[in-house]
């Protein structure tokens, strides 16, 4: 029995062998070596099994680098796998290194720093606000958004006067609110739920719509409400449809914005939206408008210089963005200026040609910051604007 487990012994130490020693070997990489193995055999003569104890040697330790080099030592690598790097010194030769070069360690530190970077700035990036639906914009309004305004635009927004009459009627004590009489015109109510009356009479909940509306301005009629051969009666017509086409909602009440002259004619906006009024006309919008003037006599190169020049309206040196003497047309016999300006003083454009030793003949404005007077618009009709148009006036709804 004893002979027996002998050769099974010697046979199994030589098939390891075998398995470990028949390969080549690589100079570049060494190769792990497999644990060790210790084996005991226990014979007796009262049992004929064979016992094997097979124990494991302790992992050898990482390979520490030499104090003096960057590189570890060669014989603490025995038996450890290495990835061996080839790398071009700077001889211009090639060679072999344990770990990877400079510039790829940089390289990856430079693209990690430049992903957090771009991540971070993702972060940062201000996300766009969701769109709702209409249905859902006035549930809100209705429900949820304060609807308080100052009394006095709210009767102006009404129809009932303009902004500064309104004060006047609250001033006078013709104004309650939910019983009670107001005299202050900055008092903040809400129509749709505060009950308003103005001499007697109840204030629709309900206020108009904001209208927006171009009009091609005849010569003779004035731009202040009131007067006789006003713009705002060119919209009879108009209002006198309202009912028809808006039940249940009062009519808006008109007014220019800004003004032309009796003797101009053209391109004026009519709306019943204050703050839009505001906008419009106040001079940090800086909206250019164009004017085209038809001229009695001869124009010549210096009166074109002098209108570029400018001159001095109400104490202010006013200087016009452009000036251009237009080709002659054979239907009009007189020459015509293009004349751009953005101040919008009182007769600018009038002041600017007599100035130069020149007499207008007609004025007519044609253009209002992008907009331009639609040339099938005949003279005293109106049209709406659109979205597009207020946003080439600089208004955004």
């Amino acid at each position: 029995m004893a002979s027996v487990a002998a050769a099974a012994l010697a046979s199994l130490s030589s098939s390891l062998s075998s398995s470990l020693f028949s390969k080549p070997s690589l100079s570049l990489i060494p190769i792990r070596t497999l644990p060790r193995i210790t084996c005991s055999l226990s014979t007796s003569s009262s049992s004929s099994s064979l016992e094997f104890n097979i124990t494991f040697a302790p992992p050898k330790p990482k390979p520490k680098l030499k104090p003096d080099s960057a590189e570890p030592d060669p014989e603490a690598l025995a038996g450890q796998l290495i990835i061996p790097w080839i790398v071009r010194g700077e001889d211009g030769n090639l060679k072999l290194q344990s770990h990877p070069p400079a510039r790829f360690l940089q390289a990856i530190e430079t693209k990690s720093k430049t992903k957090k970077k771009k991540e971070s700035a993702e972060k940062r990036v201000p996300t766009a606000e969701p769109k709702y639906s209409k249905a859902a914009r006035r549930f809100y309004n209705e429900n949820f958004r304060d609807a308080s305004q100052r009394l006095s635009k709210v009767l102006a927004a009404a129809g009932v006067a303009s902004r500064r009459s309104s004060e006047q009627l609250i001033f006078d004590g013709k104004v309650t609110v939910n019983g009670s009489v107001c005299n202050t015109p900055q008092t903040r109510v809400d129509p749709g739920r505060d009950i308003i009356y103005v001499n007697g009479n109840r204030l629709p909940k309900r206020l108009p719509p904001k209208v927006y509306l171009a009009l091609n301005k005849p010569k003779g009629y004035i731009c202040a409400s009131g007067e006789n051969k006003s713009v705002l009666s060119l919209f009879e017509d108009y209002l006198k449809t309202w009912d028809r086409r808006n039940s249940g909602i009062p009519r808006p009440r008109l007014f220019t914005v800004g003004r032309l002259d009796v003797a101009t004619t053209g391109l004026i906006i009519v709306t019943n939206d204050g703050d839009f009024a505001q906008k419009v006309s106040h001079p940090s919008s800086n909206l250019s408008k164009e004017y085209i003037a038809a001229i009695e006599g001869v124009v010549g190169k210096r009166h074109l210089l002098a209108i570029s020049e400018g001159t001095v309206i109400e104490g202010v040196h006013c200087t016009p963005d452009s000036v251009e003497l237009l080709p002659q047309q054979p239907d009009m016999s007189r020459p015509r200026l293009r004349i751009v300006v953005h101040e919008g003083r009182n007769h600018e454009v009038r002041e600017l040609v007599k100035n130069a030793g020149l007499e207008i003949h007609s004025l007519k404005r044609v253009r209002i910051g992008g907009f331009r007077l639609p040339s099938d618009l005949g003279l005293g009709k109106h049209m709406a604007l659109k979205q597009g148009d207020l946003s080439a006036l600089g208004w955004k709804s």
